[in-house]
């Protein structure tokens, strides 16, 4: 017998500013969590999928409209018609406080409660689901200590909403441990909240299946959900199926070895046409990072938007309109022997160098920075690329940074 199990469907997920790149494909991108759910139901049908278990945040918030819950519910009625039930629980996302719309599912859609948990029993599958949704966004108790005890003679599964102890990049809602699921006895739980594919144990599984699809530039690779083979009352196996539509990626372009522009531009060439490869057809979204100490660095620096102008074509020509690069970021410096000169190009690289191997003399300067940094308002506090200048990483990052630019401008106006 096969189970289904995903999470994290964002049904609807505005976009974050993609109108303001010049060729984005807004519409593509704007559809893919639609297109998504619309696999993961084609997946449950093929698999003949008794069950489909939903950890949360099916949505992304209010509905813009009703179309949003039509969509669920006409996917919904597919499985409902082929015999496949579906259990879910609602997440921070789509807590109770957070949807006013409803709409009535189809039969075989069940939502376990939010106000306590509770037991969604399939006799006739040997299957209990127990579980508890989200009542409110910022949910801090620990829900999993009140969940029923596992019920003799059946698969026993657990459906939470969860980043258990802590996972980067996620609030710390329904706090747990792995060891105090492991200890409720149960045979299977279904997590979800954390976007990042994730197997916590297999003894008993506790999975996270990620996200159905990634909706921006820093959830990378390849989304999906989990399917859950069953032998009699044991879980035998699980397996990890990619849904996504829309793929995003980041790819690095080491121009070490690169003397020119040129050189550059024809290893991008050669990686974008490797990344549209693994995407198997999918839309691949690109942020694009060329790295290294290169004799290109200078020329790589010098004008960004002709770059960025020379990647898109190339993309262009590489993944027709199956590729498009979102981002280019240039983090190459200078060739590493530039600090052996004794001119003053070779003074300032010893000297960075020196400064970003003291650990105490970052210390001090990250120190002494910080009074200024609190004084940033709430929307400079962050770089463009997400980091926050408050990161105990970001002075490091900052000296880094400002290494590439001086040497940049000291060598592209020749050695004095």
């Amino acid at each position: 017998m096969k189970l289904v199990h995903a999470a994290d469907l964002h049904l609807d997920s505005p976009l974050s500013g993609l109108e303001r790149y010049e060729g984005a494909p807004v519409e593509r991108i704007r559809g893919a969590t639609r297109r998504a759910l619309s696999n993961l139901v084609q997946l449950c049908l093929e698999e003949d999928a008794k069950l489909l278990l939903l950890a949360g945040d099916l949505y992304d918030g209010s509905w813009k409209d009703y179309s949003t819950g039509l969509f669920f519910s006409q996917q919904m009625a597919r499985l409902a018609r082929e015999g496949c039930r579906v259990a879910w629980i609602r997440g921070n996302h789509d807590a109770a406080s957070q949807i006013t719309q409803h709409l009535v599912l189809p039969e075989g859609v069940t939502e376990l409660p939010f106000k306590k948990p509770g037991t969604v029993r399939y006799e006739d599958l040997g299957i209990a689901v127990h579980g508890q949704g989200f009542k409110t966004r910022e949910v801090t108790e620990r829900l999993a200590e009140s969940y029923p005890e596992p019920e003799p003679g059946a698969l026993n599964i657990g459906l939470l909403h969860t980043s258990l102890s802590g996972r980067p990049g996620h609030a710390p809602y329904a706090p747990c441990t792995a060891d105090m699921l492991s200890h409720r006895g149960y045979d299977y739980w279904a997590l979800g909240h954390v976007h990042a594919r994730e197997v916590v144990s297999e003894r008993p599984f506790i999975v996270f299946p990620g996200n159905l699809q990634g909706r921006h530039a820093r959830e990378t690779g390849d989304k999906g959900a989990t399917v859950v083979s069953v032998d009699g009352r044991r879980v035998a196996g699980i397996e990890h199926r990619a849904l996504d539509v829309v793929r995003w990626g980041r790819l690095e372009v080491n121009a070490a070895e690169c003397a020119s522009l040129d050189d550059v531009l024809e290893r991008v060439g050669e990686a974008l046409a490797e990344a549209r490869d693994d995407a198997e057809g999918r839309l691949l979204c690109v942020r694009l990072e060329i790295t290294g100490a290169s004799r290109a660095h200078a020329e790589l620096e010098r004008d960004p938007e002709a770059l960025r102008a020379n990647v898109l074509s190339i993309a262009g020509d590489v993944g027709a309109r199956e590729l498009w690069v979102e981002k280019v970021r240039v983090e190459t410096r200078p060739p590493s022997d530039l600090s052996l000169g004794e001119d003053v190009v070779g003074q300032v690289a010893r000297a960075f160098a020196a400064l970003q191997g003291d650990d105490a003399a970052v210390a001090e300067l990250a120190e002494e920075l910080a009074p200024l940094l609190q004084k940033l308002p709430a929307e400079l506090k962050s770089a463009a690329d997400g980091r926050r200048h408050d990161d105990p990483n970001a002075v490091t990052q900052a000296l880094a940074d400002a290494e590439r630019m001086v040497l940049t401008l000291l060598t592209s106006g020749g050695r004095s």
